[in-house]
């Protein structure tokens, strides 16, 4: 293959294009409608997505490790029942958010758990616990709901005081800058790679590939109730149905921005132009009165491209190495 095509192969990555395609949307959003900027919508966007962009991090690292958390959104109601319910019950808040982020770890283990000690693949046995946990939170709370939280408490859904930034995104990207070093820049990231390419190389050259796994696992339950903490006060309701369906979307945003589901292949940086570029079109759609089912199928073709299209990419590049390759 000629210097010059490696060199553009390397060049344009797929989540350089996400990036390059977020920047097109976003601008074109400017140009189509006139509240699109408006710095308020731009607050409601960014905080629309505080809880897809906080699970997408843990997320990330499990699918780059090979793995994958269909019950955080399950385990996000679960703990905006728990919430609700230990509210209502007269608990003061300070200590009922450290009991939901300890039943978050708990859902994480037994997640953790089935696939490290049971050998079960992860899509199996999260399929079953988003479920069970989604089934735990009609448990708790029932059908109905519970509001008038704090307002100390509340005021973290609003912004950080002089911006519009809200306080769950703030807190996100202090997050991800964390996440991204871990992944990118660590032995404990290039560990998460190897697993992903190759779960028996990765063992035999010493890696902790169970501890590793249930690491991530509670990892995920753990912020995916924190998200259900912080789902509660931006929306002021505990529901056992909140964040139904949010999984799907998160998946969406990790595949999109170039995270191969197969693990081994991925960037924080592709991820998060993936959910920002998922929180701008729903945007979008929103400001054009849009229904929340189209939203649903604009999600699932975003989650088809980002599976299909680096596939064709993989296979367009094989194709092209492989004349190559036999007139060397």
């Amino acid at each position: 293959m000629p210097r010059e095509t490696r060199d553009l192969g390397r060049f344009v990555r797929w989540d350089a294009v996400v990036t390059a395609l977020l920047v097109v949307v976003f601008f074109g959003g400017l140009g189509a409608d006139a509240n699109f900027g408006n710095a308020d919508n731009l607050s409601f966007a960014l905080n629309d997505l505080s809880e897809i962009a906080l699970i997408a991090l843990p997320m990330t690292l499990l699918v780059v490790c090979g793995q994958v958390d269909l019950s955080v959104a399950s385990v996000l109601g679960l703990a905006s029942a728990m919430t609700g319910y230990l509210w209502d019950a007269g608990m003061p808040f300070e200590t009922i958010v450290p009991l939901v982020l300890v039943t978050g770890v708990a859902c994480g283990l037994v997640n953790g758990l089935l696939v490290t000690r049971l050998g079960l693949p992860s899509l199996a046995v999260t399929i079953g616990t988003l479920t069970l946990y989604r089934g735990l939170a009609y448990v708790v709370l029932g059908t109905g709901a519970v509001s008038q939280f704090p307002p100390s408490y509340s005021a973290f859904a609003g912004n950080v005081p002089g911006t519009p930034i809200p306080y769950p995104v703030a807190l996100f990207a202090v997050l991800a800058v964390v996440t991204a070093l871990a992944l990118h820049a660590t032995g404990f990231g290039r560990s998460l790679f190897a697993i992903g390419s190759s779960e028996d190389t990765a063992f035999f050259a010493g890696i902790r590939v169970k501890r590793i796994k249930l690491l991530l696992f509670t990892l995920s339950g753990v912020v995916a109730a924190f998200a259900g903490i912080v789902f509660t006060l931006r929306y002021g309701s505990a529901r056992a149905d909140n964040g139904a369906g949010l999984e799907l979307t998160v998946i969406a945003a990790v595949l999109l921005g170039g995270v191969d589901f197969d693990g081994g292949k991925g960037t924080l940086g592709g991820v998060i132009a993936g959910v920002l570029l998922i929180g701008v079109l729903r945007n979008l759609l929103m400001l054009n009165d849009v229904t929340t089912e189209i939203q649903a199928v604009v999600t699932g073709l975003l989650l088809i491209v980002s599976v299909l299209t680096p596939r064709l990419i993989s296979i367009v590049r094989r194709a092209r190495a492989r004349p190559a390759r036999s007139s060397a």
